[in-house]
């Protein structure tokens, strides 16, 4: 019985920078509530010692407690719960080489006009730090060419060129699709010089 309570007391001793509250409940129904971590390994409860009553130390969870958590917590991640989202799946996997290939340059927007006959379609002059070059954009539902002069943008720039409306764009803009089915562009959250990597 000695014994027992010694290795109990050290418990409470032992456990109380990692479980404080019951710990504490040990230490009090033991007496050892002076006991500091220094003194575990050693006979901490006293001879003679009344032990007191030991509360329950956990409480149990039962099923409706955790039903009732379950739902809490499901009601805080409506907003933004990404399995109600129609997200386009992973595509395939591609080595760290394929990655490297992509060279991906911060650029500023000169000039901005619509393609004639295209409604979707918007023509940019990039200053892409190394030359100024032509990019047609297919985002011209979601901005009106005056608002896009100016902005910094993520340009591909060794994307093969090709022809869109007769017009050979040299590159590929990226932008970021949002859940209302809108588009943001995806640019450095300051402005640096056009032509930085981006990487």
């Amino acid at each position: 019985m000695h014994l027992t309570c010694q290795v109990v007391g050290n418990c409470a001793v032992l456990l109380e920078p990692f479980l404080p509250q019951a710990a504490s409940k040990i230490a009090a129904a033991f007496g050892v509530s002076d006991a500091r971590w220094m003194d575990a390994r050693t006979d901490v409860v006293s001879s003679g010692t009344v032990l007191g009553d030991l509360p329950i130390l956990f409480a149990k969870i039962d099923d409706d407690t955790v039903a009732a958590q379950v739902a809490k917590l499901g009601q805080k991640g409506d907003t933004s719960d990404s399995s109600n989202r129609d997200l386009m799946p992973a595509k395939d996997e591609i080595t760290f080489d394929d990655f490297t290939k992509l060279d991906l340059r911060v650029g500023t927007v000169l000039s901005c006009e619509k393609v004639p006959k295209a409604d979707k379609l918007l023509k940019l002059t990039v200053d892409t730090g190394l030359d100024t070059r032509t990019v047609v954009s297919g985002i011209a539902e979601h901005f009106a060419p005056e608002d896009v002069v100016g902005r910094q943008v993520t340009l591909l720039i060794n994307l093969a060129p090709r022809k869109l409306r007769g017009i050979e764009s040299q590159g590929m803009v990226l932008m970021a699709g949002t859940d209302d089915g809108g588009l943001r562009f995806v640019t450095p959250e300051e402005g640096v010089a056009p032509g930085n990597v981006i990487s």
